[in-house]
């Protein structure tokens, strides 16, 4: 994931989380415009504390930040936790399966 892709993923979930750039930096504790620099210019990546803010205003979770398929998260965080408390031979056998 490079800059682009990263400054491009904090504005779908700032919008999916139906705040606005100011309303975002404000929460953050920042300046105003803050969030609409970051946006529009791209010419800078938040520091790992504002990002991890944004992530918790966003209700959203760096896991699931960078995750490949963000859309599918939920699903498959449910398929591992079922996976993992399966039995070792159970396990065995639902990759015997799946090869």
């Amino acid at each position: 994931m490079n800059k682009d892709d990263i400054i491009f993923k904090i504005g779908t979930i700032r919008r999916d989380a139906n705040l606005s750039a100011r309303a975002l930096s404000t929460r953050i504790d920042l300046n105003e415009g803050y969030i609409n620099r970051l946006e529009s210019k791209k010419d800078f990546l938040p520091s790992m504390e504002v990002f991890f803010r944004i992530l918790e205003e966003c209700n959203y979770t760096a896991e699931k930040f960078f995750y490949h398929d963000s859309n599918n998260f939920e699903r498959d965080m449910e398929i591992l936790e079922r996976i993992k408390a399966l039995p070792d031979e159970k396990k065995d056998a639902l990759l015997t399966f799946l090869k």
